[in-house]
């Protein structure tokens, strides 16, 4: 006596289910035979859904039906027979509308196809794969109403997770067939892989296809999407390279493949009306469409003088060959499109480093009683780092030094849009606390999402030998006295970010001889090989080492530190050292 039936067995938690979802995978994922696979998946269903009959049907593309691959208590002579169109039947409804379907009483539904007078109830729930219909997974019982809302829900999770393991196992199989071929058709493709100019792939297509088909004539024409045309890219007929025109899509042979995105084999030129005469030899043709992605990209055309020459296996080395080719075209196109953004980007950055080397003094001005050396090595092309410096009459000067969030162009860009606002606004305005809240209020008026500058101000004093500071989240600079690096402390918020900010000053007395070293955040967080950070501290050894030398030289000597401690460069890297001469 058969055990009592359950509708379906019910996870007490999620993650029971979750559990249940990863073995479906775990054993559907394990073979690549197509038998063993169906098998497994019977068993799967059965702990979950009773049924007294279960089927696997697979869809088939070119008959556009469903037939049973894999079948529990389905008669022999259904199994062998039943050929299932889309829409027909609950399984073929299922399959067209590509949703489960619950029939609680069959009885009742007149696209029930009767297998066993005994069943009540179907479930058909379809798989689908790379948005591609695979088949249908067909489930019967005996007692009406046998499954419900929460069965349905469960083997299409089971569907969804075997349709993929299905269609690949159905691909092997087929790869199988053609191994052979495929082996010839492997080693071209290699070849086409490793050629990246347009020109020579195109050649080497022509040539190695030559070696499985002997045509008389070879083009491959590109589709121009805008233009909605093929636009001839190569052509060799009698062993001589030769022009053709461009064909609008859907005309001609070629215009039809790639339209139809189907092969196209033409028996006798002369009796179809869409053969384009271009050559009175040509008898027969060959049409094979370049899909990549499920995009067109071309036609890959062959022809011969020859009635009736190309065979249907002509057409399927072609068609299995045609993807290769389609992405080898892509490839070496993507590449060509590329390489030209790059020539034209590098023509850029070298039009953008000349102007930021206008922009961004290699020389400081002369300021009385100060000796100063710059030092500026972008991570890129171009600098995010900024500096420049603003003389006023009375020979006060103000520094101003920063850093524009990000690197590259666009950090570039921003900061020559902070250094036009300081050449307008510093002349105005002396108290580098009033210019920094100036340069804010420009900035945030001109609010550009993510982006702000960093920026220190310092006025120098000629006369009194004082520097008057104002900082919007710069570094503050490093000062050396007698061998000796001076703490000194004054913040901000950056500049850009923050509306109605104001900033404090701090006025700082420099004695002779003091050296005062600006620096951007690219010295101090360097990295090695290892990732271990360059720092203020190790900055700060070098700086107490050459105190007493030149600007220049301590400049030079950072740099050296720094390429001592890794020669790539993570962040543009730019040091200002100012030596106070006398008051």
């Amino acid at each position: 006596m058969p055990p009592p039936h359950k509708s379906a067995f019910r996870f007490r938690e999620r993650a029971e289910l979750l559990d249940f979802l990863l073995e479906v995978s775990a054993v559907t994922a394990q073979t690549l035979d197509l038998d063993e696979l169906m098998s497994n998946v019977a068993e799967i269903v059965r702990k979950v859904l009773h049924y007294e009959l279960f089927a696997i049907l697979l869809y088939n593309e070119k008959q556009k039906d469903l037939r049973i691959r894999y079948a529990v208590g389905h008669r022999e002579q259904v199994v062998r027979n039943l050929s299932i169109a889309l829409g027909e039947g609950i399984t073929g409804t299922a399959a067209a509308r590509r949703e489960p379907i619950l029939v609680a009483d069959v009885r009742n539904d007149a696209r029930y196809l009767s297998s066993v007078d005994a069943v009540r109830t179907e479930l058909a729930v379809p798989m689908v794969a790379r948005k591609k219909l695979v088949g249908v997974i067909d489930v019967q019982s005996t007692r009406e109403g046998a499954y419900n809302e929460h069965d349905r829900a469960m083997l299409r999770l089971i569907a969804a997770r075997v349709a993929t393991a299905i269609d690949n196992a159905r691909l092997y199989r087929r790869a199988e067939r053609q191994n052979r071929t495929l082996k010839t058709l492997g080693r071209i493709s290699h070849e086409f892989t490793a050629i990246l100019e347009l020109d020579e792939l195109l050649s080497k297509i022509a040539s190695s296809v030559r070696t499985l088909i002997n045509y008389d004539a070879f083009s491959i024409l590109l589709l121009d999407r805008e233009q909605n045309i093929l636009r001839h890219k190569f052509s060799i007929r009698y062993d001589q390279r030769v022009n053709i025109d461009n064909v609008s899509l859907g005309e001609g042979i070629t215009g039809a493949a790639a339209e139809s995105r189907e092969p196209i084999r033409v028996h006798d030129t002369a009796t179809d009306p869409r053969y384009i005469a271009s050559h009175p030899d040509i008898r027969s043709e060959a049409a094979i469409p370049l899909v990549v992605q499920d995009r067109v990209v071309g036609v890959m055309d062959l022809e011969s003088d020859r009635i009736g020459f190309f065979t249907d296996e002509h057409i399927r080395t072609l068609s299995l060959l045609g993807p290769q080719i389609a992405t080898s075209i892509e490839n070496a196109r993507l590449y060509e499109e590329i390489a030209g953004r790059e020539r034209a980007m590098q023509e850029d950055l070298r039009a953008a480093r000349e102007l930021q080397v206008v922009l961004l003094p290699t020389e400081a001005p002369e300021m009385p009683g100060l000796e100063t050396a710059i030092g500026l090595r972008p991570a890129r092309e171009i600098s995010g780092d900024l500096y420049d410096f603003f003389e006023h009459k009375d020979e006060h000067t103000v520094i101003a030094f920063g850093d524009s969030s990000g690197k590259g162009a666009a950090a570039a860009l921003y900061g020559a849009v902070l250094d036009g606002l300081m050449r307008t606004l510093a002349p105005r305005r002396r108290s580098p606390a009033l210019l920094m809240k100036a340069l804010n209020d420009a900035l945030v008026e001109r609010k550009v999402e993510a982006r702000y500058v960093t920026l220190l101000l310092m006025l120098w004093h000629p006369h009194s030998g004082q520097f008057t500071m104002a900082n919007a989240g710069g570094t503050p600079p490093m000062v050396c006295r007698n061998g000796e690096i001076l703490k000194m402390h004054i913040e901000g918020v950056p500049i850009g970010l923050l509306p109605d900010q104001e900033y404090d000053e701090l006025m700082f007395q420099t004695v002779p001889g003091d050296l005062i070293v600006l620096y951007s955040d690219g010295i101090s967080d360097h990295l090695s090989a290892a990732g271990k950070e360059y720092g203020r501290g190790r900055l700060a050894q070098v700086v107490r080492a050459n105190c007493h030398r030149p600007p220049s030289e301590l400049v030079g000597a950072v740099f050296a530190d720094l390429d001592a401690f890794n020669t790539v460069k993570f962040d543009d890297q730019t040091v200002i050292a100012i030596r106070v001469k006398s008051h």
